[in-house]
């Protein structure tokens, strides 16, 4: 037992993305072992999956929409919704692209052989709504259009609200990926008017890695069948399978991480919601950039644009400055950061998201003053 409980306690923040720093409740949650037949775990399942959909729609028009849990990381469930929900044939999807993310998902496009457009705004621009409206006038072939919510990659927040309105004058398929926006920003799936929308177990809702999520409007989905292009990423199938049989996944499911979210669910609505997270997240970020900034940090993307989930910043100039020095020192002393993934400029990243408060981000303040050599 003195392992164990040596294991489960927290050796540092994890300042990052995702995987992110869980709370104890979630870690204790996977100590249980679990059938995937057994009707307990399977009524689990089916919880977390009404749950979802509760998150992000109004109680009046939850039948219309429907979520999906997907075995493997959020790019599993990116490409599971892009390799199914486009047909081959009479479709041509476009990708509105501002950092790896966006850039990933024309990846997963060329690799499935799937007709697509990319059209790129740049590391440290948000998507253009109005060059949406251009692309979509001039290309008649386009029948979807994907984006992510929250650009990882440099912190970048873009107007998916603002796009999904266009897409839609349009009548087009829209899919978001809120993979580091979900749980952490408030999102109305009806304003939003996203017909599918992904993220994953390791994000805001602050579990642990080991599967992503997908909320659709059933409708759309419905349409779906026989389209896939992979046979463990068929989204149809997927749903299929558990509406049938209850919360039954199609292969093995991730039994531990699943119980582990299920424990999250439980701690947000503690919380107070998304709107509760929401508002802790960005005071973390709040005090992180101007905390910052007052050590002479200077952030890559402008105030109006950040996100509340993770910071970009760029690389002091000094020549002593040394990241994987800097890295190090900060770990020692109990928190961990990202490398910068920008192309643009030498840069590191601070996220704020998970089981962190606004002390754990002026302690942190307190460290990197302490850690400057340079």
């Amino acid at each position: 037992m003195d392992r164990l409980d040596e294991c489960l306690k927290r050796p540092y923040l994890l300042l990052t993305p995702g995987p992110l720093s869980t709370s104890e409740g979630v870690r204790k949650a996977m100590l249980k072992d679990w059938c995937t037949w057994d009707k307990d775990y399977n009524n689990l399942v089916e919880e977390i999956r009404q749950e979802l959909v509760a998150l992000c729609v109004k109680s009046e028009n939850r039948k219309k929409y429907t979520s999906v849990l997907m075995q493997g990381s959020g790019s599993f469930g990116v490409e599971s919704v892009l390799g199914t929900v486009i047909p081959r044939k009479n479709a041509k999807l476009l990708v509105l692209a501002n950092g790896a993310y966006g850039n990933r998902m024309g990846e997963i496009a060329s690799t499935l052989r799937i007709n697509y457009r990319i059209e790129k705004f740049g590391d440290k621009n948000p998507v253009i709504s109005e060059k949406v409206r251009k692309i979509l006038e001039e290309d008649s072939e386009i029948t979807h259009v994907s984006i992510v919510h929250s650009e990882t990659t440099s912190g970048i927040l873009n107007p998916v609200f603002e796009v999904g309105k266009i897409v839609k004058e349009f009548n087009k398929i829209y899919i978001v990926d809120a993979m580091s926006s979900f749980g952490g920003i408030n999102i109305s799936l009806e304003e939003l008017q996203a017909d599918f929308i992904i993220s994953s177990s390791n994000k805001c809702i602050q579990g642990v890695p080991g599967f992503s999520f997908i909320i659709c409007k059933k409708n759309i989905l419905e349409k779906c069948v026989g389209q896939a292009r992979s046979l463990s990423l068929d989204l149809y199938e997927q749903w299929k399978t558990m509406e049938e049989n209850h919360g039954k996944w199609r292969f093995t499911s991730p039994t531990h991480t699943v119980r582990a979210f299920y424990q999250a669910l439980s701690e947000l609505k503690e919380e107070g919601g998304i709107e509760a997270r929401e508002k802790r997240y960005r005071e973390n970020n709040k005090i992180l950039r101007e905390g910052m900034k007052e050590l002479g940090f200077e952030t890559f993307i402008p105030e109006e644009f950040q996100s509340p989930i993770i910071t970009s910043f760029i690389a002091p100039k000094s020549k002593d400055y040394n990241f994987e020095k800097f890295y190090k020192n900060l770990k020692k002393q109990g928190f961990v950061i990202y490398p910068g993934k920008v192309t643009e400029i030498d840069s590191f990243r601070i996220g704020n998201i998970g089981e962190v408060y606004p002390q754990d981000m002026r302690e942190l303040l307190q460290v990197i003053k302490n850690s400057i050599t340079w």
